[in-house]
């Protein structure tokens, strides 16, 4: 095939990482636009929030956690399904893998095929790939909301809403007023959305930001450690969302076919968005998803690894 490569499967430069405390009990995890990790810690346990994408990768995040305490890891919390966030979990030895209901019944109905379809694509993000046992499978399923209490600290996770995906989790610490949203928000990283709820998305912002979060660890980017880059961090998730899917719904209502539609949204974004980690990756994702919930499809369909190819060569042949 001569089809252009992934343009992930091109970056193959490893990224720095910061490990930064955000209170007494909150830490960020982060790696210039690479995926993030959020980690809690109470009085008397540990809280991982999204894995890295093997057993390998963790590894960093544990060194860097056992920096600053002894406490067992006994929670990991899957923000959503993505292999890239969860397939790093078997490396913690957690007690309990925490996950809403509608990411359960997504690793169910897709999580072998998403698993396939993300090493391909991000060849740099699974490091050590043949660590990896298997799926990450929760032991604790919620519905809606679950409140935990680590000694006196109080952990709130929480489904706000759909966006990124149906599953999407995020855990708030009310004491300290630190939120980590997974990839619901992001930070000059282009929001990935090929599995998203387009029309739910600017909602479900909107319910992170009437929590009055004072820090934020997005899903990708630097943390966002005062109550002015949080607000940033919201408003250019949802202005990214919100332009794309005005672009590709004017395209499609007009009779558009998607390789014109992606053609017209990448030159309408490229100038303000362009410079976003990932973005030339991202976008015909994105817009193949617009494209589907503007005009059929108002559930994702399952991406393989087959059908990344057939996109893949259709939109960037």
């Amino acid at each position: 095939m001569n089809q252009k490569a992934f343009a992930s499967q091109a970056d193959l430069v490893e990224k720095r990482v910061s490990f930064d405390k955000l209170s007494d009990h909150a830490y960020a995890y982060t790696a210039e636009g690479d995926p993030n990790t959020g980690i809690v810690v109470g009085d008397d346990a540990a809280m991982v929030i999204d894995t890295q994408a093997t057993p390998v990768m963790a590894q960093d995040v544990i060194r860097r956690v056992r920096e600053v305490t002894d406490k067992p890891i006994r929670y990991v919390v899957l923000s959503h399904y993505h292999a890239v966030r969860v397939l790093g979990a078997s490396a913690y030895g957690a007690d309990h893998v925490i996950a809403s209901r509608d990411t359960y019944d997504l690793i169910v109905e897709r999580g072998e095929a998403d698993k396939a379809s993300e090493i391909g694509r991000f060849p740099r993000l699974f490091r050590a790939v043949e660590s990896v046992p298997g799926l990450t499978w929760p032991t604790l399923v919620f519905e809606k909301r679950m409140t935990l209490r680590l000694g006196k600290l109080q952990v709130e996770i929480m489904q706000l809403g759909r966006g990124h995906t149906k599953g999407d989790t995020v855990v708030w610490l009310p004491q300290d007023k630190v939120l980590f949203s997974g990839d619901l928000v992001e930070y000059d990283a282009t929001p990935y959305t090929g599995d998203a709820y387009l029309t739910d998305w600017p909602a479900t912002l909107d319910a992170i930001a009437a929590l009055k979060p004072e820090k934020l660890v997005p899903g990708r980017g630097p943390a966002l450690q005062t109550p002015a880059t949080v607000q940033a961090g919201l408003d250019a998730t949802r202005a990214f969302v919100t332009a794309m899917f005005e672009s590709v719904k004017r395209g499609a209502a007009a009779g558009k076919d998607l390789r014109t539609v992606y053609r017209e949204t990448y030159d309408t974004l490229k100038p303000r968005f362009g410079h976003w980690v990932i973005f030339d990756h991202c976008l015909p994702f994105d817009v193949t998803r617009a494209y589907d919930e503007a005009t059929k499809f108002p559930d994702p369909r399952i991406w393989t690894a087959k059908r990344d190819k057939e996109m893949w060569e259709a939109l960037e042949g």
